[in-house]
């Protein structure tokens, strides 16, 4: 077995594990054993960085093994430095998740922890996934466990969040099915992934299939105008649900568009850059302005995220080497910040149970330590430099100049909302005099949150200061993808 089958599987099978254990006496058990899978799952990752070679755009630790003969389908599975950083952070984030919800989840306590492991397997299983098919199962087997954490352990309009996100993606998604298998029917019955990047096809054909991709990927990562769904999932899901949604989830259609769109369908790919450019342009600009005036925190967060997602696919489609590697450490970066900005309003909500702005304000004077790790987050979803926010956005900024200038001018303003709504909302809740009674009672974070906390910011401010080891493992890749969208597939 393979490091990239036991990063999937080892979460996936300790998870169907913990759902045995259904006693209350057993919750202990179940929560340390929940640790000790998702440590196991992040130590599996690691030997990944230390073999992979930067130099190749080829994929690599590859494994193919037959799965349904009769149709072609393979279990094939390798990663590249475009996929390459998604799996030890979508372990890492597990890992973080788990300590995260120790104390505030008490019902059912294993299928929760259940459910995150599996969900972590099946997203690992769509980075690394070669085969069309197999990248479908993992894509849409994603939705389940997401879906029952939603709507078992959300907030009061749970079931409603839980049923539009589950109908927003799996509608996007039956048209890429379409897509799949059309393209398997093109290449004389193969799923495998980079045939179909070799693969000739018309321009009709490639743009169909274009906006097939588009349909899922565009819901998914979301983007403007189908990016409603986000926020209300946002304010219902549980903390850990949030962060995970926010630190990864949102990457698989970012992801689907470097792997699927851009390399099977380039020429349509190209012809409609500017129709995604001005997606991204307006998610960027206006979505800003619409967090500016939200007053439930987790609202204001997810309306945050869609605008970082857009600064993703804008660097995507201006198709340069800045742009795409900026993109890709954008994603990462905002893995990190927006996860850690979902679990500093968990650990607000555990004392309060309040996700409104108004009822707090000066809550440095009660928790300093916490308001200095929120504070740090905050400047990193504004891009400080010197924070991971900071390094995706220049180079994407600097990527959009170079296209048009006007671009990267708009583009740039994201900046400015970007710290307008950060920092306002951080006045509101932390600083000035405790306005309510509820606040003057708070107690400052415990050694566990502190532990979450402290981890994040760790791998926030070492990829701003150093973000040279993750953006020399995307290099060879993201040059090899631009040279072969530069080329016509027409036949």
């Amino acid at each position: 077995m393979g490091l990239l089958s036991l990063a999937i599987w080892l979460p996936i099978v300790f998870g169907v594990f913990l759902l045995l254990f259904k006693r209350e006496d057993q919750v202990g058990f179940v929560r340390w054993f929940a640790l000790l899978a998702a440590l196991i799952g992040f130590f599996v990752t690691v030997p990944l960085y230390a073999g992979f070679d930067n130099q190749s755009a080829s994929m690599q630790f590859v494994e193919k093994l037959a799965w349904i003969e009769r149709f072609n389908v393979f279990y094939h599975l390798g990663v590249d430095g475009i996929s390459f950083w998604f799996v030890p952070l979508t372990a890492f984030i597990t890992v973080i998740v788990v300590i995260a919800s120790w104390k505030n989840i008490t019902e059912r306590v294993n299928q929760y922890m259940g459910a995150f492991l599996i969900l972590s397997g099946l997203m690992i299983g769509v980075f690394s996934a070669l085969d069309g098919l197999l990248f479908y199962v993992f894509f849409e087997a994603t939705l389940i466990p997401m879906y029952l954490i939603i709507g078992i352990w959300g907030g009061p309009n749970k079931i409603y969040a839980a049923f539009k996100f589950f109908l927003y993606t799996l509608l996007g998604s039956l048209l890429t099915l379409v897509a799949i298998i059309y393209l398997y029917n093109q290449s004389g019955g193969s799923f495998d992934i980079l045939t179909w990047h070799k693969m000739p096809l018309s321009g009709l054909a490639q743009t169909m299939v274009f906006f097939a991709f588009f349909a899922a990927f565009a819901v998914k990562v979301p983007m403007w105008p189908v990016h409603t769904w986000l926020p209300d999932v946002h304010v219902e899901a549980p903390t850990g649900g949030s962060a995970v949604l926010a630190a990864i989830m949102l990457k698989l259609g970012a992801y689907g568009f470097l792997r699927f769109s851009m390399p099977i369908a380039p020429d349509a790919a190209r012809e409609w850059a500017w129709l995604i450019i001005g997606l991204s342009l307006i998610a960027v600009v206006y979505v800003g302005l619409v967090a500016m005036v939200q007053k439930d925190m987790k609202k204001l967060v997810a309306y945050s995220s869609v605008a970082h997602m857009g600064f993703v696919t804008l660097g995507f489609f201006v198709f340069n080497d800045l742009g795409v590697s900026g993109g890709l450490v954008q994603m990462i970066a905002h893995g990190f910040v927006s996860g850690a900005m979902f679990l500093c309003i968990g650990v607000l909500y555990d004392r309060v149970h309040s996700r409104e702005i108004a009822a707090y304000g000066g809550v440095v004077n009660t928790m300093p330590k916490f308001a200095a790790f929120a504070l740090l987050f905050f400047m990193a979803n504004c891009g400080l430099p010197g924070t991971a926010g900071f390094v995706g956005e220049w180079m994407v900024i600097l990527a959009a100049v170079k296209f048009n200038f006007w671009t990267g001018l708009v583009a740039a303003t994201a900046l400015i909302w970007g710290a307008a709504y950060s920092l306002w909302m951080f006045k509101r809740v932390y600083l000035g005099a405790p306005a309510n009674e509820n606040v003057k009672g708070l107690k400052d974070i415990c050694a566990r949150e502190f532990l979450v906390l402290a981890l994040l910011a760790a791998a926030t401010l070492y990829m701003g200061i150093h973000p040279k080891p993750f953006t020399d493992v995307m290099d060879a890749s993201v040059a090899h993808l631009l040279q072969h969208v530069a080329h016509s597939k027409l036949p």
